[in-house]
């Protein structure tokens, strides 16, 4: 028996499993909490958990990890210098090239090509060299992008080539990422690629050291963007084509789950929530590249919708005393109290103080120095701090000036150094018996504290709780799909979409007129809360849902499940002033006398092209498929005739990862 561990890194928990291979059934999973400061800790733990009391032989490990994404959010990475190859004159003057890049180093080579392939004028060998040597010292990773590099990429290859005979710095280049033309966004996205290798590098390196203690010897393979994997070798290269590997995993586990072509796939966690469409049996894709934050990548990923929405959500109420889950995310309640049992007994001795201040702050990371660059009362707070949970009302206190403090203590939340707890959905649950996990009389003692305020039943105040998560995913479930169907208006609060939509799933929605939406593909609910909201979603959708066993570790599942695929794309231009037809290939320019030859050059050198770089990813038993489109265009004088514009052929290579060689096969 082929046996697979499977890991995912969400935003709350790290999930592990352990699945046989050939029939994605789940052996044995675990759970631990991730430990956003350092992935690697909460990924041992998962691991060490899932491993415990098992003797089986692992051939397989697949990772999902939110590293990249939640780095490229953050503004976090290694500084990078990119060079930019015969861009100079030829961007709008009003752009602002630093902030478009995300870097101030950046260096303009002359050199660059023309749409066609051609020199636009010869690479400054000389400029080059110079740079590599001036910014070598400054910088922890190179990214070059030449000005239509992808019709030709060999001035990138040959500022690549020079950079490593000079530096023991990673490079990379725009034409290995995308083919796709927007010289700058193209530039973005190689130079995001650089600043993420040594934090890929670093995580892959834990996981390989937790790999080698627990005696497993079997390939590592990363989950990509669009749902399928790469070897951790070929990952260290190009950690971008990771963003969104969590939502991907998920889709990818869901469709192992579910076995249906058409789904409607929601993965519900702690901090997020996200929704993906599957269509015919694959994944929808973003066409124009996945966006993270403010950047809009060229990385072909799942076309998933982000909500922040999810069981660890904070439960607040505005100035009107009105109701809102979200989208900041706290430590329930309950689990503060069952870590920590003194903390239900300042939930009874009303310590704190009034709505604003329900909750507490918890030292999250102990290695940092509080004396580094912070006011004062950063050290009186990390003092108390390392004793245990301090309530709001306390931490108010020891600011002494909370109005002028507060963004120095949001800077230590954002960085991850210190976190709020509060009452979530998932205390909500505990009240309402749906979980028993945790302490549910510290989240009983937090929901009478708010009903007093704002004179609500303890049952009624958590059913409006879960009602309102429930109404929030259903109303982003319907925003995404009129989104992907093209409906522009949605999203506008006050379009009529909007208005329609709060009319058929918001319980406090009031009007004459009664509204009701149906859908039509299956709903399929995966994560570990699902069971509480998914019934009450399909209510409000009227919709199939299908809630598979082991949903709360379909992510861990989908990063064993998907294939490794590579794709290809060769384009076939003719040049009628030389009587020939130019075939850009992703590494090199070829001319053939016609049309036939450029087409068989095409295929076949694209088939081997696609078949290596599958079998690098790490691939076996590799399948080709290659798919051509001729572009044409109406001639404005003939009737009927057309002019052939160009060819373009996308050859995709997929297969299963390598194993590793056991005993047993």
């Amino acid at each position: 028996m082929k046996i697979a561990l499977g890991i995912d890194t969400g935003g709350t928990f790290t999930d592990a499993v352990l699945v046989e291979y050939e029939t994605n059934r789940v052996l044995a999973s675990a759970k631990a909490l991730t430990t956003k400061h350092d992935l690697s800790i909460g990924i041992r733990e998962a691991v060490d958990r899932v491993l415990e009391d098992t003797r089986l032989d692992v051939h397989l490990v697949s990772l999902s990890t939110t590293l990249a994404t939640n780095a490229i959010v953050e503004d976090k990475g290694a500084p990078v210098c990119v060079l930019l190859i015969g861009y100079e004159g030829r961007l709008d003057g009003t752009v602002d090239i630093g902030e478009a890049l995300g870097t101030t180093r950046y260096v303009r080579i002359p050199g660059g090509h023309r749409a066609n392939g051609e020199a636009w004028e010869p690479l400054d060998v000389e400029a080059a060299r110079e740079a590599i040597r001036q910014q070598a010292s400054h910088v922890a990773a190179l990214a070059i992008s030449g000005y239509f590099g992808t019709r030709n990429p060999s001035h990138e290859l040959e500022v690549k080539r020079m950079a490593r005979e000079m530096v023991d710095l990673p490079v990379t280049c725009g034409h290995e990422l995308t083919h796709r033309l927007d010289a700058l966004r193209r530039a973005a996205t190689v130079a995001l690629n650089a600043r993420l290798i040594p934090l890929i590098c670093e995580l892959i390196d834990a996981v390989e050291a937790t790999l080698v203690e627990q005696g497993i010897d079997a390939p590592l393979m990363v989950v990509k963007g669009d749902g399928s994997l790469i070897r951790s070798a070929v990952a260290r290269e190009r950690p971008v084509e990771t963003i969104l590997s969590g939502p991907a995993a998920s889709v990818v586990g869901a469709r192992a789950l579910s076995h249906d072509d058409d789904l409607v796939v929601v993965d519900m966690g702690g901090t997020t929530t996200d929704i993906a469409a599957i269509e015919g049996g694959r994944p929808r894709l973003s066409t124009q590249g996945a966006r993270v934050g403010r950047w809009r990548t060229m990385v072909e990923a799942i076309d998933a919708h982000t909500v922040g929405l999810g069981g660890d959500s904070e439960v607040w109420f505005n100035h009107d005393g009105e109701l809102h889950v979200g989208p900041e995310r706290m430590v329930p309640l309950c689990f503060l109290a069952a870590q920590y049992p003194q903390v239900r007994g300042m939930l009874e001795g009303g310590e704190l103080e009034g709505p604003d201040q329900e909750g507490f702050l918890l030292l999250q990371r102990h290695d940092w120095d509080a004396n580094d660059g912070h006011p004062p009362f950063v050290r009186r707070l990390w003092d108390v701090l390392r004793e245990g949970p301090c309530s709001l009302a306390r931490v108010h206190r020891l600011m002494e000036y909370p109005r002028f403090y507060a963004r120095h203590l949001r800077n230590l939340e954002r960085r991850g150094l210190v976190v709020r707890a509060g009452f979530t959905p998932t205390d909500a649950a505990h009240v309402l018996g749906h979980y028993g996990e945790w302490d549910a009389e510290a989240s009983r003692l937090a929901a009478e504290r708010l009903g007093t305020y704002f004179d609500m039943d303890v049952e009624a105040l958590c059913e409006d709780v879960l009602q309102r998560t429930s109404e929030r995913i259903a109303t982003e479930i319907a925003h995404k799909l009129l989104d992907d169907e093209g409906y522009e208006g949605n999203g506008d609060p006050s379009g009529m979409d909007s208005f329609l939509l709060d009319l058929a799933l918001c319980s406090q929605a009031s009007s004459s007129l009664r509204c009701q939406i149906m859908l039509q593909p299956q709903l399929v609910g995966i994560g570990a809360p699902v069971e509480t909201y998914f019934p009450r979603v399909q209510d409000l959708l009227h919709g199939t849902l299908h809630i598979p066993q082991h949903a709360e570790v379909a992510n861990a599942l989908g990063a064993v499940a998907g294939s490794v695929v590579s794709r290809v794309h060769v384009l076939i231009v003719p040049d009628e002033d030389a009587g020939l037809f130019r075939v850009h290939f992703p590494d090199q320019l070829r001319d053939c006398g016609t049309l036939d030859e450029a087409l068989a050059c095409a295929k076949a050198r694209g088939r081997a092209l696609a078949l290596g770089e599958a079998r690098r990813a790490g691939a076996e038993d590799v399948r080709v498929q290659v798919e051509r489109r001729d572009q044409r265009a109406p001639v404005a004088t003939g009737w009927g005739e057309e002019l052939y514009l160009q060819t373009s052929l996308d050859v995709t290579a997929v297969g299963r990862p390598r194993l590793a060689r056991g005993d047993d096969g």
